[in-house]
């Protein structure tokens, strides 16, 4: 029990071997995946002799049983036409169609044995220091992710050329898109890359189709949303009633098993 107890776990399970070195974010993930593993066995969905994940996968009866798990146990209501027509008032430039953006960036990126806190420190004096910059001055920004990034497009001064929503991650897409800024961005994008310091060059706004065309796309968005949050709370939930050691929930941006 005592090396259990040293290794990071959930209920005793342990989430990653003396010989790994996953991320915080894949600790976080694999706790996630572990609170639902168990709850669905606690629940009848899954044999108690399910084995344990090895290296962070679980078995395939484990994954059905988590499906099954939530969707007996997360409230996701369908949205109305009126918080539809809300969204997408509030939101129309998202659903823009042939908007385009030419960007920039530098990427932090997220690999084991490097501290996520120590990253984001880095990342922030960049974004700082690249904010800082005078209007005409040396271009830093290039120079920053020749230096300092961890894509290849740091050889070409971090430029990622013109993009379309479908060329970039959707988590990336929905920081850059459907805004009007332009310049370096005031806030660290996040990624599943890692942390991105970006400048928008410049925009091609698109055209926004009227909401009758999109209303499926914006009733999917909120199914989403309250999805997401339904999840969020649930494994808070299973976070509070658990012992846990060597992995942080907190920061937890709804990791789950894809």
């Amino acid at each position: 029990m005592t090396a259990v107890q040293t290794l990071p776990h959930v209920n005793g399970v342990v989430l990653a071997d003396a010989h790994e070195t996953p991320t915080a974010e894949a600790l976080r993930q694999r706790a996630c995946a572990e609170l639902l593993r168990q709850a669905a066995i606690a629940a009848g969905l899954l044999g108690a002799d399910d084995p344990p994940p090895q290296g962070g996968a679980m078995s395939e009866q484990a994954g059905s049983a988590i499906e099954t798990l939530l969707d007996r146990e997360l409230q996701t209501p369908e949205p109305s036409d009126e918080a539809c027509r809300r969204h997408h008032a509030a939101h129309a430039a998202r659903y823009a169609v042939g908007e385009r953006v030419r960007a920039r960036h530098v990427l932090f990126a997220v690999t084991p044995g490097v501290g996520l806190a120590a990253l984001r420190q880095r990342a922030e004096a960049c974004l700082l220091d690249l904010r800082c910059r005078e209007p005409g001055a040396v271009d830093s920004f290039a120079k920053a992710a020749a230096e300092m990034s961890n894509c290849p497009s740091g050889a070409q001064g971090g430029d990622l050329g013109w993009l379309d929503a479908g060329d970039c991650a959707p988590e990336f897409a929905r920081e850059i898109f459907g805004r009007s800024d332009v310049g370096v961005l005031p806030r660290l994008v996040h990624s599943r890359f890692g942390l991105h310091v970006v400048e928008v060059l410049s925009r091609e706004p698109g055209t926004s189709p009227a909401y009758e065309t999109v209303r499926s796309a914006v009733a999917q968005a909120l199914r989403q949303q309250s999805f997401a949050t339904a999840l969020r709370q649930y494994l808070q939930l299973l976070a509070g009633r658990a012992t846990m050691q060597g992995v942080d929930l907190d920061a937890a941006v709804i990791p789950l098993v894809q």
